[in-house]
């Protein structure tokens, strides 16, 4: 039933697919109704059960999430192998002989490999014709309402074409859906994995003015820091149908991280890392302006599944995130890569329905569900039609090293393996290698004079960025540091504590209230002894002086935004946004921003640091040859010294051939008249100095003609004409006797016409000439009569 997608058009036809001393016969036809045409199929004995190759999906999942891609591999099994190979995804029962009847998209990995079919651009095939016992492909699920989807391959191996409806080469998926009441679908089965994988997980915001225009806050949007962690099946941060925790209600209504972050760590060894991004302020920047937030993480046999979330802001309790998203595949290995489209859900702690509805608290609280396009008419999401909402947000989580002893039932390519031992050999750096720095600058000199504990920083440039969609990050690197002269040896009674988490939101709305801030343990003294550094801050906080009805209800304050400046001193800023206004309509005469000193390193060891290269300009010329530009700014401070780098490329580009137009000559002065008594005609001419090239204007007339009468030809009475004719005929009849040649130039004698010239031109209208000149002139002769002539006429009017 299936269509064998222009396989032997393309191997046999187009010869792309040569065979070297071996054909493939029994081809039949297959009808197509035009859409893929001239499609062959194979009649060949087909083996049960016969499972040497196989399309596989990786994880083996048995649903698809709308919009999420995935690795599809196509493989033989040792000692196996085949030549071509032919994939296609269709939606369930189609034929595929119209558009509408192929499911998703697939995208090429590697082209040395694959390729789209010419004549049926669904179709991945083979691009070189050569033995081969593994090709992979990307393959985007289509969007929700597709419907279940057949991916299914064909093998060329020798003389054979297998095409099976079900078996190995085929593999049926549909659409995952929510279960009952929104509940999450929980993990069932246990990681058989071995060793640890790590993952750069990155956020890309897609909520803007322009995808979701309705009632859009165009002031102080922004997503929240993002907060999460990898865990086990044993621990939930959030999912559908469950009720939000105190952390969640704290990220969802007020973006503060800072009570989830302390449920994460409460929760021991259920989590392996803490999973951190900073804020968005604004929600929405290209990606040439700001990068998009990034955290890496690790994840082990236990710990395998990965959460996060971030709060939309401004919002009642909206949020967008991943809950236990499983890492481990069933072949016992670690997910190359996840990509997730996000929309919004709601935490069921607020009741508000648009995005700066005012505080009302759901009492009691609802279950965290996904938010609909029919869930209020006032939803800044709501559609009568019942439509699914434009995802706000993508998340694509890359692996990017393994650790320790591998065990997969499939392994993965030699690619993958080759990239993953690097970043073993290399683990103190693991940036991605599409990413070429320079060497790192020497380290600075520490940014606090005294005993109290600084910083110091050392630097890099991005030289080169192979793949822009992947991010470099680690241009800098900081180290604590002390001053000279002071002890920063860790001695074995001293215990090690992480950082101070941001402090906690104040205890109450308005007027005087208590905030607290916590750190951990990170390493308790070797001798055994007890940790004596506090683990927990208090300290008095004031949101609003005067609690009346003019005052505002604020957020808390985001984060710190980077330092301005690199180096030295710079500033840095942060923001909040009104959470209420005043009850009396009044305006919120809160700050909104503060802003602050920041200090750097010092600057004298910082090299120069350039911007990546800008796309190259277009031509500056619409035709022929011309120059285009590129340029790169210096993002080191200019008080360095000066940057031998070159800030500006300039290089030749060639667009097609610009159209020459035909260029012709002056005119020619006018011919004499043809004849030499009543109507004639005078012609004139002109040359093609330049024929028109690339589309440019033709040629114009190069002959003109027009009427000439120079006197009338005398007509007297009829003795006078006899008396005439009389005369001039004895004359003739003298000159006959004497000149028989020059009777009709009487009083002189003439030399014969010349032969014609040559015309001037081959075609387009030329001119040619001939002359008769006066060989003798009698003593009777009259000057008029009795000159040199000579006779124009056209040659060559044919077009060229």
């Amino acid at each position: 039933i299936l269509l064998l997608q222009c396989l032997i058009s393309t191997f046999v036809l187009n010869r792309s697919f040569a065979f070297s001393d071996e054909t493939v016969d029994k081809l039949l036809p297959v009808k197509s109704d035009g859409y893929c045409s001239r499609i062959l199929r194979a009649q060949g004995t087909r083996r049960e059960g016969f499972n040497e190759f196989r399309l596989r999906v990786e994880g083996d999942p048995e649903f698809y999430i709308p919009g999420t891609t995935y690795r599809v591999s196509l493989y033989a099994s040792s000692p196996s192998y085949f030549r071509g190979f032919t994939l296609i995804a269709l939606k369930e029962g189609k034929e595929g002989d119209k558009d509408e009847d192929y499911a998703g998209n697939f995208e090429i990995i590697d082209e040395e490999d694959t390729q789209f079919m010419t004549n049926c651009p669904p179709a991945v095939t083979e691009s070189t014709p050569r033995r081969r016992t593994r090709i992979q492909v990307f393959w985007t699920a289509p969007p929700s309402g597709a419907g279940c989807v057949i991916l299914k391959a064909s093998i060329v191996q020798k003389r054979i074409i297998y095409f099976q409806d079900e078996g190995s080469l085929t593999k049926r998926m549909c659409e995952k859906e929510l279960l009952s009441e929104g509940a999450t679908e929980r993990p069932i089965i246990d990681c058989c994995a071995c060793g640890t994988a790590k993952y750069r997980m990155t956020f890309y915001g897609n909520w803007s003015e322009k995808v979701h225009p309705k009632d859009y806050p165009r002031r102080a949007n922004h997503w929240s820091a993002i907060i999460g962690a990898s865990h086990s099946k044993d621990y939930v941060l959030w999912e559908y149908g469950d009720y939000a925790s105190e952390g969640v209600k704290q990220v969802a209504e007020f973006g503060s991280p800072v009570k989830m972050e302390e449920e994460i760590r409460q929760k021991g060894d259920d989590v392996l890392t803490v999973i951190k991004a900073k804020a968005q302020w604004p929600a929405w920047q290209p990606l040439n302006v700001r990068s998009a937030p990034s955290a890496e993480f690790s994840v082990d046999r236990t710990r395998h599944l990965m959460s996060f979330f971030t709060m939309l802001g401004p919002s009642p309790d909206w949020n967008v995130g991943l809950s236990a998203e499983d890492l481990c595949t069933k072949e016992c290995g670690w997910a190359q890569k996840v990509v997730q489209d996000l929309i919004p859900w709601d935490a069921g702690t607020d009741s508000g329905v648009t995005y700066e509805s005012p505080n009302k608290a759901t009492i009691p609280p609802e279950k965290i569900r996904p938010l609909t396009s029919l869930d209020h008419p006032q939803s800044p999401f709501y559609d009568p039609e019942g439509g699914p909402i434009t995802a706000v947000a993508r998340v694509v989580i890359e692996r990017i090293a393994r650790k320790g002893e591998q065990c997969n039932i499939v392994p993965d390519n030699v690619d993958d393996i080759v990239a993953d031992l690097a970043q073993e050999d290399k683990d103190e750096d693991d940036t991605p290698e599409t990413c070429i720095y320079s060497n790192w600058s020497p380290w600075s000199a520490c940014s606090s004079s005294t005993c109290d504990k600084g910083k110091r920083m050392r630097q890099r440039m991005l030289k080169a960025q192979l793949d822009l969609s992947v991010p470099c990050p680690h241009t800098q690197d900081f180290q604590p540091c002390m001053g000279p002269g002071c002890r920063d040896e860790v001695d074995a009674t001293t215990c090690m504590v992480s950082e101070w988490i941001t402090w906690s939101p104040c205890s109450v709305s308005c007027g005087m209230g208590m905030r607290s801030r916590e750190r951990y343990v990170k390493q308790f003294p070797e001798d055994g002894s007890i940790c004596q550094l506090p683990t927990e801050e208090n300290e008095k906080c004031i949101v609003n002086e005067d609690c009346s009805q003019s005052s505002c209800l604020m957020t808390e304050w985001a984060e710190w935004e980077d330092c301005s400046a690199t180096c030295g001193m710079g500033m840095k800023k942060r923001q909040r946004m009104v959470k209420m206004p005043p009850s009396d309509g009044t305006m919120c005469k809160t700050d909104l921003a503060e802003v602050e000193k920041c200090m750097m390193p010092e600057c004298h060891t910082i090299p120069c640091l350039l911007s990546p290269w800008s796309e190259w300009s277009d031509c500056s010329v619409t035709c022929g040859k011309g120059m285009r530009t590129r340029q790169r700014m210096l993002k080191s401070p200019v008080e360095l010294g000066e940057c031998s780098e070159e800030l500006e490329q300039v290089e030749k580009c060639m667009l097609p051939e610009c159209p020459t137009d035909c260029m012709v000559s002056e005119w020619s002065e006018w011919s004499e008249c043809n004849k030499s008594c009543g109507k004639g005609h005078v012609i004139r001419t002109r040359m093609i100095k330049l024929e028109p090239q690339f589309g440019g204007e033709p040629c114009p007339e190069t002959v003109q003609r027009k009427k000439c009468k120079i006197r009338k030809c005398n007509r007297g009475s009829s003795d006078e004409k006899r008396r005439r004719k009389e005369a001039r005929e004895k004359r003739r009849s003298k000159q006959t006797r004497e000149e028989p040649q020059d009777e009709q130039h009487p009083g002189c004698k003439m030399r014969p016409w010349s032969v014609w010239t040559d015309c001037t031109k081959l075609c387009g209208g030329g001119i040619q000439e001939r002359f008769m000149t006066v060989k003798r002139r009698f003593k009777n002769a009259q000057f008029t009569s009795c000159k040199d002539k000579k006779e124009i006429r056209a040659c060559n009017v044919n077009p060229c």
